[in-house]
């Protein structure tokens, strides 16, 4: 089965808390009822939808959540996936940025400062060079990376590549793109 499938099948708030009722311990129609809050005919036919696309195994009024076929699905997919474009032209670089960046964000900030500094520099890059910025203005731009923006805003003037003085911040440091 595909993990898009599967996902088309989630969306439905219905079979979403069939599925939460069973991944949760519930075994019955019954159980699963009184789990989700659902009437008995909505679990019914929710679970048949779900055991026609053989996420779930019926037996009378047992049901059964079949969970190795999410795992089957989500490895299917990764397989399938892409490869993720590089952060970086170089090659270090690029490792580290992915190591600590996930779908356009921090994860964590890195603590070792070669690769603070690495992440830093990849990050200062939504500052425009010759512009200030207010510390309100520079919060809501760091909040997209990593929701620790004071951390964030005091590592880029510590290291050197934004200023700040009265209240306002400006790019004074990083490579440029021209």
């Amino acid at each position: 089965m595909e993990a898009a499938t599967i996902v088309g099948l989630l969306a439905d708030p219905t079979r979403l808390r069939v599925v939460a009722a069973l991944a949760l311990g519930a075994g019955t129609i019954e159980e699963v009822a009184d789990a989700s809050g659902l009437s008995l005919k909505d679990v019914a036919l929710a679970a048949r939808r779900l055991a026609r696309a053989g996420l779930v195994r019926r037996d009378g009024h047992g049901l059964e959540l079949l969970t190795d076929r999410f795992g089957a699905a989500a490895r299917a997919a990764a397989a399938s996936a892409p490869p993720a474009e590089p952060l970086s032209d170089d090659p270090a670089e690029s490792a580290v940025l992915a190591s600590f960046i996930r779908d356009g964000r921090l994860t964590t900030i890195p603590a070792q400062l070669s690769k603070r500094r690495v992440v830093l520099e990849h990050v200062v890059r939504v500052f425009d060079v010759g512009v200030r910025y207010p510390e309100r203005e520079v919060n809501a731009l760091l909040a997209v990376w990593h929701p620790d923006t004071a951390a964030l805003r005091r590592y880029l003037v510590d290291e050197g590549l934004l200023s700040r003085e009265a209240g306002e911040y400006w790019r004074s440091g990083g490579w440029v793109d021209v």
